[in-house]
Formats: structure tokens, C-alpha cells, sequence
């Protein structure tokens, strides 16, 4: 019985089109910056991205950690959202690499607004550790994929430059937020000093991430790459692969969008099911449910995988590989096991 799998968007596997593109791919030692795919790669990143210039890194965990290296000192703050990437599920990088401590500030849906930041921003001090950068996350994953209004992300942007402070932005999914929008990923980013994006999520590559910022920073950006074990040598087959989801993957991404809705909508009608985001935004569904863990289990001896995210909710993501037809025998799947639940 094949799966259906709801746990996250990582885990699509490469098109028809990026398989072909990867098995032709030139390549070269991309340590020496040698490798033409990998070049191209990153060049046309860089243009999408509105930026000098752009890293292909192996994963957004390492891309956020070169951004916030690449910004701070050691023994500064970076401010975040509290149920963000960067605090929650990055093995605490910002402090095991950067020598930062993250200062958690909780945001409804995710959205942090400079009147949620102002009163966490520290100036040099003898008791204290001064804000180094902002970080901020579009789309909010654990909110539920919640978009940032332009004008407050520009906004934040545009009071943090006047206190001196860079913005990094994780951006990993980036691309369903632009969707969502209907407007170019150059804009959305255009005030963060550096900015990573997945190409390995609803993009639909196997592997990689892009970081991309100033020229100079990025010099010193491959740098920190090779230090974590970032340099992949002939990494162009990976990077074919990575241009196709580049070029390819974002003009159907309204398609998991509307997947999302339709798996809110169902949800949100079973007995005992209370979904957090009801109108989702983009491809991400949180709902409560009774007894997550046990619920998860059942659900996978009937072929359908959606991960609990705490002890009383669940998270459904929809990408490349699940279909509308998917997303009902999901929701009938669900229906049959929280029904006797919900009796019992």
C-alpha cells in the first residue's frame, strides 16, 4: 500500500525533470568554485533572490547558521519568534557556532511586528548582552505556514537598519509565501540583509538550500560553509536539480495551497477535531486532536503519516507528491479513527 505522507514537505522526491537534469549535470570541484552547475546555480538564486550574490549550502539548518554567524558576535542576542526554526529545531547553533543567545519573544501566528521587538532590543551594556540581529521566519512553520504582511516585514526591516541592527530572514519556505501573495521572492526579501530558502521543500529538490546576501558576506559565507562540512565538491548533480526547482517548482505551488484548504476544511468538520489555522495560508495544517501521538499511529497502519507536533496537536503538510485524491483518503482515514474517539 503506498503511503500517504503528510509529515512535512521535505520529504518530495526529485521530478522526472530534475533526475534527467542531474544525471546530465556538468560538474567540477565546487571547493575550488569549479563546478558550472553549482555556478549557475547560485548565480540565478542570487538574481531571483534580488541579492549580490548566493551560497549552495546542504540544508536550511546551515544556511541560518552562517546568516546569524555572518551578522553577529559571539556573546550577543538574537532576537526571534518563540516557536520559530531557528530556537526551536536547530540543534541551538546560534549559540554552539555565533556564541549568541536567542531571545525568544512570542508573536500571535508567528508575525513578530517592531512593537513585539522594541522592548527586547539591548543596546552595549555592563550588565547585558546587546541585540546582534533580527531573525525573522516567512512562513512561520510551527504557526501554521502564516505569511508576513509586507508592510510589517519592511517595517521591521526598516527600524532595525535605524538601530543599527541586521535582519536575517528564514525564508524556508519563501517561495509558498510569494505564492500566497502573488508576488516576485525579491520583493519579499528585499530589506533582509541575508535570506535562506529550501530548494528541498515545496520546491521539490532532494537536497539543498540557498543563502544569499552581499558579495562580501557571502565570501566569508563559504568560508563557514566549509568549516561545518559544507564543501561538496561535485555537488552539480545536486544542483541540477536544485535550477529545476528554481525554474520549475514555484508556479504550481497554489496547487498544495488549495490541497491545504481543502484538508482544513475537512478536518475541521470531523468530531473532536479543532484545526488551529482554519483558512490556511499556505500548505501547512495544524489541528488538535485527542491523544496525538496514539492517533498518529493509527493513521499510519492505514497508510496515511502525519506527524503530532505537541502533546494535543498535529501538523499536515501538502507538497508535490500528495494529490487532491490523497487529501480525501487522508481525511477518511482521519474520520475512521477519531470517530470511535470521539464514542469512546
Amino acid at each position: 500500500m503506498p503511503l500517504i505522507d503528510l509529515r512535512s514537505d521535505t520529504v518530495t522526491k526529485p521530478t522526472p525533470a530534475m533526475r534527467r537534469a542531474m544525471f546530465e549535470a556538468e560538474v567540477g570541484d565546487d571547493v575550488y568554485q569549479e563546478d558550472p552547475t553549482v555556478n549557475r546555480l547560485e548565480a540565478r538564486a542570487a538574481e531571483v533572490l534580488g541579492k549580490e550574490a548566493a551560497l549552495f549550502v546542504p540544508s536550511g539548518c546551515m544556511g541560518n547558521t552562517i546568516g546569524i554567524k555572518l551578522l553577529t558576535r559571539h556573546g550577543e542576542e538574537v532576537i526571534a519568534e518563540a516557536r520559530g526554526h531557528l530556537l526551536n529545531y536547530e540543534l541551538s547553533m546560534a549559540a554552539w557556532f555565533s556564541g549568541c543567545l536567542v531571545r525568544p519573544v512570542a508573536a500571535p501566528d508567528g508575525i513578530l511586528t517592531w512593537d513585539l521587538i522594541a522592548p527586547q532590543v539591548r543596546p552595549r551594556g555592563p550588565h547585558w548582552a546587546a541585540t546582534g540581529c533580527i531573525e525573522l521566519e516567512n512562513t512561520h512553520n510551527m504557526a501554521g505556514g502564516t505569511v508576513y504582511p509586507q508592510d510589517v516585514f519592511d517595517d521591521v526591516c526598516d527600524r532595525a537598519h535605524a538601530h543599527g541592527l541586521p535582519v536575517h530572514l528564514d525564508g524556508a519556505r519563501l517561495f509558498n509565501a510569494a505564492a500566497a501573495l502573488g508576488r516576485p521572492v525579491s520583493e519579499l526579501c528585499a530589506k533582509a540583509d541575508t535570506v535562506m530558502v529550501c530548494l528541498s521543500k515545496g520546491l521539490g529538490a532532494p537536497v539543498g538550500s540557498m543563502l544569499a546576501g552581499p558579495a562580501a558576506l557571502m565570501d566569508d559565507a563559504r568560508l563557514y560553509r566549509k568549516r561545518l562540512g559544507g564543501g561538496m565538491r561535485q555537488a552539480g548533480i545536486l544542483a541540477a536539480a536544485g535550477l529545476i526547482a528554481l525554474e520549475q517548482m514555484p508556479a504550481r505551488m497554489a496547487e498544495d495551497h488549495a490541497n491545504a484548504r481543502f484538508l482544513a476544511e475537512g478536518l475541521g468538520a470531523l468530531p473532536g477535531v479543532r484545526v488551529l489555522n482554519p483558512e490556511p495560508a499556505t500548505n501547512i495544517v495544524v489541528f488538535e486532536a485527542p491523544e496525538p501521538a496514539r492517533l498518529s499511529a493509527d493513521l499510519k497502519a492505514r497508510g496515511v503519516l502525519i506527524n503530532p507536533i505537541s502533546e494535543t496537536a498535529l501538523r499536515a503538510v501538502t507538497h508535490y507528491d500528495v494529490t487532491r485524491e490523497d487529501c480525501a483518503q487522508a481525511l477518511a482515514a482521519v474520520q475512521e479513527v477519531v470517530t470511535p474517539c470521539r464514542s469512546h
